[in-house]
């Protein structure tokens, strides 16, 4: 186990959106522009990774019985940094992220980053763990966030506080805005998952193996939800 495998195992064997389908509620709640993926995705990276940090160093003296409150309180601290210096600094994008900011408190990635892999291993894997993971999230929905954004909008939104917004003209009178509606995320995720589906079952029979889904890393195989037993 080294830092670099570790690191960049969320780009892709185990990205947060694609491979574990971890987040869902902000992944498809957000992603209706670019500007809305990144700035969520870059809020929970941040939280990811000072989370592990300090979980990491405090692993050995949080007693296994309050593991889960005390996580949720370390989470919360930064999370509210993270609100209040976006509020701050950008605050039309705090606007529109709204909930889903405090929302980032109880993220399954976070919160399940910080019982599977943080509170069992030192600082430095669980630095690396954090970026990987945080940038895979990242990466995630910017993807998907793109997606809906061109298909239903017809334009290319980085930051519109800064004037950072592309109209496509030659889509003005194509778009749909069903993929910007609750439904459209729905069909854009289910694409790209079916798609990144295609290409790992293409790399495995490339190399003479059977495809299977990481069935032990979602949602189902948590262990948080076991930690009362």
């Amino acid at each position: 186990m080294t830092f670099y495998n570790e690191m960049i195992k969320g780009l892709w064997k185990e990205n947060p959106i694609f491979r574990l389908v971890l987040g869902m509620c902000p992944t498809l709640a957000v992603t209706t522009s670019v500007e809305n993926s990144l700035g969520m995705g870059f809020a929970a990276s941040f939280v990811l990774i000072c989370s592990n940090i300090v979980i990491a160093l405090l692993r050995n003296l949080i007693p296994s019985k309050v593991r889960i409150p005390c996580f949720i309180v370390i989470i919360a601290t930064f999370v509210t940094i993270v609100d209040m210096l976006m509020n701050a600094f950008a605050h039309e994008l705090h606007n529109n992220l709204g909930l889903f900011i405090p929302l980032i408190v109880v993220n399954c990635i976070i919160l399940g980053r910080a019982e599977a892999f943080a509170s069992k291993n030192p600082v430095m894997l669980s630095i690396a763990d954090g970026i990987g993971m945080g940038i895979g999230f990242t990466l995630g929905l910017t993807v998907l966030g793109l997606c809906r954004e061109i298909l239903g909008a017809g334009s290319i939104t980085l930051f519109q506080q800064a004037g950072l917004k592309w109209e496509i003209g030659w889509l003005a009178d194509k778009t749909m805005i069903l993929m910007i509606l609750a439904p459209g995320g729905f069909i854009a995720l289910g694409c790209l998952l079916g798609f990144m589906n295609h290409i790992q079952s293409l790399i495995a029979r490339a190399k003479g193996k059977a495809f299977t889904p990481p069935q032990h890393l979602d949602c189902r195989h948590c262990t948080i939800c076991k930690w009362g037993e």
